[in-house]
């Protein structure tokens, strides 16, 4: 089981938000892994210090996917198929495993982009 955060847990655990930084304590006293996409990164990060202090330290501790030249086609295909264009969400769904926790702000769309893929997660709207 793991943690996966679209750009919507990142920026709620930013913001301060318990609920969600109890879920990321838990996963990690579990050992589960805790997953994001590196778009989400990029959409959520606003600058370094102490303007972002609780996201950095989320962070470091967070293991991030990348976009590379074969994701970065299998994310479109699966934007395709699913008729959905928000890319990161798409990449985020690619990086969701059986038995994972969604932690997003877009629940339609990653509901959607799972079920294409036939993954079965607890999706939690934050």
């Amino acid at each position: 089981m793991g943690l996966v955060l679209d750009t919507g847990g990142l920026i709620a655990f930013d913001r301060g938000d318990r609920r969600v930084a109890a879920l990321v304590e838990a996963a990690r006293r579990r050992r589960d892994r805790v997953i994001t996409s590196s778009g989400c990164v990029a959409q959520a990060w606003r600058g370094a210090g102490s303007r972002q202090a609780l996201l950095s330290r989320l962070l470091r501790g967070t293991t991030e996917v990348g976009l590379d030249r074969r994701m970065s086609r299998i994310t479109g295909d699966l934007c395709g198929s699913t008729k959905t264009a928000d890319v990161v969400d798409a990449h985020v769904a690619l990086v969701v495993q059986d038995g994972d926790v969604v932690l997003t702000s877009d629940v339609s769309d990653v509901r959607r982009l799972l079920r294409s893929r036939d993954i079965q997660a607890e999706i939690v709207h934050c």
